[in-house]
């Protein structure tokens, strides 16, 4: 937000405009019993020099993928961001308009989203997508909650291989939805399919897995889908919205649902977010998806406009019957993924995967061939690998920030079974030069 300050004189005038003396009789509503009639505890007022210098000294504070080299992913990744991203997400029109409350109004705002839901489907594979969730965890809740929905079942499969805090956020939305909640266990770092058929029972809603999952592998969608239809549930996969420039779409492979974190299409990493999070189904279920849809029509006069066509959205008539409480969700975000995908088109994403895949398992071999490091899994991998370390993994990460590196992410810390378990993220702006400086550090700091 800008620094714009305003005089007493100016404020006057504003007070006198709408009809009030004083900023008090603005405020009259609030009955005094709850008024702050003491100072708030915060410092004084800056100019805007010294304020932008306090600002910096706060923010210098952080380590930040500018200055280090990122090799930390775990669900949060330092993708390259085109600068015209920026630049087209900072117009007026859209900060003004982020969401369509007045949806005839706001066309830009809703030709976007409907942009979006269209690159969304043709990624995922499926036949509609909603206008984006708060983010990747909240959207596979969603998915969870709208399947129990469409089957009349309650009970929700998640393998271990989920993102933990994906599965900590069902989890909290399976005790306030009357939802109970198993977890199928993972074999060589994938999904342990003959667990996950003795789960499977006459009350399972859905399955829900990730592909490629927290370890980076990349899970057997066809059969889990084949087994999951049989039992007459239904499949939802979280996915790498990057990844599937090279692999299958789940729809093409059985999935009913398809979620996933969106921040990897143009959005920066930030501290808890804001995200984005994607979610998309079969045609069938379009009326069980929460949120809102935007559709494409013509006027009287043939001209072409879009409009708000569902919105099971609290704010709106039917608040009673909403499904979920989407609100106002980082529909700002949600842009950035649209003018990303248009920016980089099919070829420039197919582009990305490539040097994501090329660059993690450069990194992968390299690591591997200091002898310091073991593999987790055998199963195929896309930008994101887990090994096994044979030191200390804290201390090697406290090392490589001394070099302006940042490691991968210990994996003890949610999986106490996998003792020295480092999963490293790769993208397409690490180059030749940083993986192998990053080897060499590791090899140093040993």
């Amino acid at each position: 937000m800008s620094y714009i300050p305003t005089t007493d004189e100016q404020q006057q005038k504003m007070l006198e405009e709408i009809g009030v003396k004083s900023i008090d009789e603005l405020f009259s509503d609030i009955p005094e019993s709850v008024k702050l009639k003491n100072r708030l505890n915060i410092p004084e007022a800056m100019s805007e020099l010294e304020l932008e210098a306090h600002m910096r000294k706060l923010a210098g504070m952080n380590i930040n993928v500018d200055e280090y080299t990122c090799f930390l992913g775990a669900g949060a990744y330092d993708h390259y961001i085109p600068s015209v991203v920026t630049n087209l997400l900072s117009r007026q029109e859209f900060y003004t308009a982020y969401t369509p409350y007045q949806p005839e109004i706001s066309q830009g705002t809703l030709q976007a989203i409907f942009e979006y839901q269209t690159m969304i489907c043709s990624l995922t594979g499926m036949d509609v997508s909603n206008a984006s969730l708060y983010d990747g965890a909240t959207a596979l809740a969603e998915a969870a909650s709208m399947a129990c929905d469409i089957t009349r079942r309650n009970e929700i499969i998640i393998t271990r291989s989920v993102h933990p805090e994906s599965r900590e956020v069902l989890d909290t939305y399976t005790k306030f939805k009357g939802m109970a909640l198993t977890e199928c266990g993972i074999k060589d770092g994938t999904t342990d399919l003959r667990q996950l058929e003795e789960l499977l029972n006459e009350n399972t809603a859905a399955v829900l897995v990730q592909s490629p999952n927290f370890f980076g592998v990349i899970e057997n969608i066809k059969e889990i889908a084949e087994m999951t239809h049989a039992n007459k549930s239904l499949l939802v996969v979280s996915c790498d919205p990057i990844s599937l420039a090279l692999l299958k779409a789940p729809g093409d492979l059985g999935a009913d649902i398809v979620v996933g974190e969106g921040q990897a299409l143009g959005n920066q990493l930030a501290f808890g977010g804001p995200y984005l999070g994607f979610i998309a189904a079969r045609r069938e279920f379009t009326r069980r998806m929460p949120g809102r849809i935007v559709g494409e029509t013509v006027d009287r006069i043939g001209r072409r406009g879009y409009v708000l066509t569902l919105q099971t959205r609290e704010q709106h008539i039917r608040r009673e019957k909403a499904t979920s409480n989407i609100c106002s969700n980082q529909a700002l975000n949600a842009l950035a993924a649209t003018i990303y995908l248009s920016v980089m088109g099919k070829k420039g994403l197919r582009k990305v995967a490539e040097l994501c895949l090329q660059k993690a398992h450069y990194a992968y071999r390299k690591l591997i061939e200091t002898g310091l490091f073991a593999p987790a899994f055998n199963g195929p991998f896309f930008k994101e690998f887990m090994l096994i370390y044979s030191g200390d993994v804290e201390r090697l990460n406290n090392c490589l920030l001394e070099k302006r590196i940042i490691g991968g992410f210990a994996v003890e810390r949610f999986y106490p079974e996998f003792k020295g378990g480092y999963l490293v993220a790769v993208t397409e702006k690490r180059t030749k030069d940083d993986i192998d400086r990053f080897v060499s550090e590791v090899v140093s700091a040993c």
